[in-house]
């Protein structure tokens, strides 16, 4: 669905990946992830950071998994030195960076990777600084053929890759694109990472004092090109209701507000390959019944009550002094391990003489949505960048875009299901 010939990965540069923030929770997960799966000489992996101390320490650990991880090259720079991020991103083909809030940390990388001409890959739920990335440098990103991929982990391959999967499955069937795709999050099990609280809190607080900021959180459409065409869909639902198709009531999914906004980029930057009235949806589904309703009801409260906490000051400080995980910190690899998400997609439209069809989907992830499976999505995420044919051109795009079918496949290698029922 792109239309870029594919090629094979100019490898030339001394490293294939850069992680950035390998000594953070989500970036140790990242580095155990990679050096588990890489085969011999496959890929040529540094750890960047702040700290050589930190990052030895990391490097000693990593040889437990693998001997020879002991001999990964070690780079040092800081988030804001532009010209120490240029001389690294000339160094390497990906960047993958789990440094956030990206929004206070990530804009000078992104720019180093711009002006190197370097892929990157990160974990962002933040749609002002995607926005703000998009501005600055999609235009210039396209003309370096730099790759810059945001929302590479929980955030949001599940409904960008599924989507396209349905996509994909309604069309050989069928012969036209599904009119509307829908995403049912069933349940997960896992916890925020702190990296995500910090984000989120970020994001509330810009929008209680920015009006462009809630302006742009409003927009179901706050990441399509500036000219692109406006489909159907209105503002994101933040009540209860009851959903015909899926059989169930449904709450607002909290990472809806950044899901959304992706897929629907993905399918304006391939020239409306959904269609231009193309429509998605994304919610929590509960049992049918009244016991079903309480539950939806409980979470729409609670969504509601958790976003307005974090925006105000007296309560977002007691909430990150004893309930909030900080940046850094996350579950035992016992707690990661026993984590889970399940959604059912769902995607429609009207073939031949106008008669309804549809198709029903799954993803699945085995392992804490917010870490293990998140490190999982990312690590594969910059190996495919990395390594497999380059199919898309550059620009700032989404993980649909510039992987598709060949992330696909990674993941559902790596024990994640995508799966047309």
């Amino acid at each position: 669905m792109t239309d870029a010939e594919p090629r094979p990965r100019d490898r030339s540069r001394p490293y294939d990946i850069v992680l950035w923030g390998a000594t953070g929770f989500t970036g140790r997960l990242v580095a155990e992830h990679l050096v588990r799966t890489r085969a011999d000489g496959e890929l040529r992996l540094a750890l960047a950071g702040r700290s050589r101390d930190k990052l030895e320490a990391l490097r000693r650990e990593l040889a437990a998994i693998d001997p020879a991880a002991r001999e990964l090259p070690i780079e040092l720079a800081d988030s804001f030195d532009a010209a120490a991020l240029d001389a690294l991103m000339a160094k390497t083909t990906v960047v993958c960076t789990t440094v956030g809030p990206y929004a206070k940390y990530g804009a000078e990388l992104v720019a180093a990777c711009v002006r190197q001409g370097t892929d990157y890959c990160d974990l962002t739920g933040e749609v002002p600084f995607i926005r703000t990335m998009i501005d600055r440098h999609h235009d210039a990103a396209h003309q370096a053929g730099a790759r810059i991929v945001c929302c590479c982990g929980f955030d949001s391959i599940p409904s960008d890759l599924g989507t396209f999967m349905m996509q994909q499955a309604f069309r050989k069937r069928h012969g036209v694109p599904a009119r509307q795709v829908k995403l049912a999050v069933r349940s997960t099990k896992g916890g925020f990472s702190g990296g995500t609280v910090a984000s989120m809190v970020e994001i509330a607080q810009a929008a209680r004092h920015d009006p462009e900021t809630r302006r742009l959180l409003l927009d179901p459409y706050a990441l399509d090109p500036a000219d692109g065409r406006r489909g159907p869909d209105g503002r994101d639902p933040h009540g209860v209701g009851f959903d015909d198709d899926f059989g169930g009531w449904t709450a607002p999914f909290v990472m809806a507000a950044v899901n959304t906004r992706v897929v629907r980029r993905s399918n304006a930057l391939m020239a409306y390959a959904y269609g231009e009235e193309f429509g998605y949806q994304e919610f929590m589904t509960f049992p049918r019944g009244p016991k079903g309703r309480l539950r939806a009801a409980a979470v729409a409260r609670g969504l509601v009550a958790f976003m307005v906490a974090v925006a105000l000051g007296p309560t977002r400080s007691l909430m990150q002094r004893f309930v909030l995980p900080a940046p850094g910190e996350g579950p035992d690899q016992a707690a990661r391990e026993a984590g889970y998400f399940t959604m059912r997609l769902l995607a429609k439209g009207p073939v031949g003489g106008g008669e309804q069809e549809e198709i029903f989907g799954r993803v699945e992830g085995h392992k804490d949505p917010g870490y293990g499976a998140t490190a999982i999505m990312l690590g594969e995420s910059a190996r495919c960048l990395a390594i497999d044919p380059v199919i898309s051109e550059g620009g700032v795009i989404t993980p649909t875009v510039a992987m598709g079918e060949l992330l696909l496949g990674r993941l559902r290698a790596a024990g994640m299901i995508f799966a047309v029922e």
